[in-house]
């Protein structure tokens, strides 16, 4: 019997591809919308961004602004923009969860910080760098924002990890323990310490459908 390809071919159609996924906003620029943290003393909206910290104070904590749904596969793309004085950290939180009754977020955290940008976190669960990009690299990168502000894109694909910057692929990682939760919230940071501004702008998201064998080779 032949298959419906096949058949397909002899009436003389061509089977068409399945649609690519929609890029949708994250962020509306205007409201937290679909986001839930600290926003009455943390978190505050900007000029269409998403902002926290203060340049005469250093942040007391740990603070995330995490999404009320959560993803599994999907690229992620928005622009970030730190100035600060000291303690300079930052980061993005994906296939995370809220620790209970805690400020804290659990899971991989795409970093921002001097020496650490573009590398690979395990915040508040193994509570180690699971892979960083060479210094070279992350200066490549760096020096190619635009008026402060840089383009990251997060790729998460089964068990592979892609990060990148200013269109600089940073970090290709497969994690190796297939324990590891592989759907959660995306949270956004600023780090106990940070003597300045963190902005985060131009939030959105591609979800990518799971089972992709590319996604599962040996990187980084």
């Amino acid at each position: 019997m032949l298959g419906m390809i096949g058949m397909l071919g002899i009436l003389g159609i061509t089977a068409l591809p399945a649609a690519a996924a929609d890029t949708v906003p994250l962020f509306d620029g205007m409201s937290f919308d679909g986001w839930n943290g600290d926003t009455e003393k943390t978190w505050r909206i900007e000029q269409g961004a998403i902002c926290a910290g203060n340049p005469e104070v250093a942040a007391a904590r740990n603070e995330f602004l995490a999404t009320d749904r959560e993803f599994e596969n999907f690229e992620l793309e928005f622009e970030y923009r730190m100035d600060c004085t000291g303690g300079c950290n930052a980061g993005v939180q994906f296939r995370s969860k809220r620790v209970p009754n805690h400020h804290e977020v659990s899971g991989y955290q795409a970093d921002i910080a001097p020496g650490i940008t573009g590398g690979l976190y395990d915040e508040s669960r193994r509570n180690k760098m699971l892979a960083v990009p060479p210094k070279e690299l992350q200066e490549k990168a760096i020096s190619l924002a635009k008026d402060g502000w840089n383009a990251y894109t997060v790729r998460a694909e089964d068990r592979r990890v892609r990060l990148t910057i200013n269109g600089v692929e940073l970090l290709d990682y497969t994690e190796p323990d297939e324990t590891i939760p592989r759907k959660g919230v995306i949270a956004l940071q600023i780090h106990g310490g940070l003597k300045g501004t963190i902005r985060y702008r131009n939030l959105r998201i591609t979800e990518l459908p799971a089972g992709n064998p590319a996604a599962s080779r040996a990187a980084f």
